[in-house]
């Protein structure tokens, strides 16, 4: 199992594989308040002295706050490997060793409006390969593009920077497959998952359109075969309300249809996005980019809370030697 420190950890998810062993804190408890108590007594004790100043000098009104934090951080200790004894474990964020990424880009005309600069197809291109760029080495990518119909530019490979040409090659065309690309990933990302006789990977698809679907198959055909390969569909609505482009010498206003792709990614299991700008649209990348990286394990945290009592029994004896002839 690798390093893990506290910060690493989901505490509200903490669960024990030895949880009889918790009961010693019983114990615990019972030095701090056998601490307390004698703290009680000493004090009654030394109020028998009919001399103030002879008291004054051989039994203080209280020990000071310095031997209190000693005494504190040595049951702080105790009960830290106590936690430690009964073999916590916790969801843990860990790196993904392999992973197959499926980036799907709308090529429809409406993605040289100019409402994202300084195009929406520039914008995206640049977003994506910056994500492509930055994914594992390991991972492995597919690049799908869709306009009427959908096109898989580049099979899932390891060849990072040969996605990232592609995607600098799109070009636009006519209609909004979306559900044809989400088909066609789906696909792509299966044949990856499974390739060579090795073991299925993890697998998502990455869909980025700013239309409504207007060729192919619908959505919700689409979404049940992304949900019969268990495969999770995030979709990003990529443009403002007001983008607009010429077509026949008219304008055309270009909305994207945000609520059927918020739809098809929260019943495939992967999250909704929105971007209206290129800097909105680098930061949803980021995230997803995290969200791919790393997966969450059950991890045994034994190490951390023992870390933690041998902190604090240091301490305690460190405190204990400077401010005190003998250890509380």
């Amino acid at each position: 199992m690798s390093d893990l420190s506290l910060s690493d950890l989901s505490l509200s998810d903490l669960s024990f594989d030895a949880p009889a062993r918790l009961l010693l804190l019983a114990a615990v408890a019972a030095v701090a308040v056998a601490y307390v108590l004698v703290q009680r007594r000493r004090r009654a004790y030394a109020v028998r002295f009919t001399d103030v100043d002879l008291l004054a000098s051989v039994a203080p009104k209280a020990p000071g706050w310095r031997r209190h934090l000693s005494a504190g951080l040595l049951v702080a200790a105790l009960a830290f490997m106590t936690i430690a004894f009964a073999k916590p474990a916790a969801a843990v964020e860990v790196p993904r060793d392999a992973a197959t990424v499926v980036v799907a880009i709308d090529t429809s005309a409406s993605m040289q409006a100019t409402d994202v600069a300084p195009s929406r197809i520039q914008a995206a291109q640049e977003a994506a390969a910056r994500f492509v760029d930055k994914l594992p080495d390991t991972f492995r990518v597919a690049l799908v593009s869709f306009s009427s119909t959908a096109t898989v530019e580049v099979g899932a490979t390891e060849d990072h920077q040969a996605v990232v040409d592609a995607v600098q090659r799109l070009q636009t065309g006519q209609g909004t497959a979306i559900g044809e690309a989400v088909a066609a990933s789906v696909a792509a990302a299966g044949e990856a998952a499974t390739a060579d006789g090795e073991q299925p990977t993890p697998a998502r698809v990455i869909l980025l359109s700013d239309g409504a679907n207007t060729e192919g198959r619908s959505i919700e055909d689409a979404t049940s075969v992304a949900k019969a390969a268990k495969i999770p569909v995030s979709t990003i609505a990529y443009g403002t309300e007001n983008g607009s482009v010429s077509a026949g010498g008219r304008t055309v206003q270009v909305p994207v249809d945000a609520p059927a792709l918020r739809q098809l990614a929260e019943q495939t299991g992967g999250r909704a996005y929105t971007a209206e700008s290129g800097d909105e649209l680098s930061a949803v990348y980021a995230d997803i980019s995290n969200q791919v990286g790393t997966t969450t394990e059950h991890r045994e945290v034994s190490a951390a809370f023992a870390g933690l009592g041998l902190f604090a029994a240091l301490a305690a004896a460190a405190a204990s030697l400077a401010w005190s002839p003998r250890l509380p």
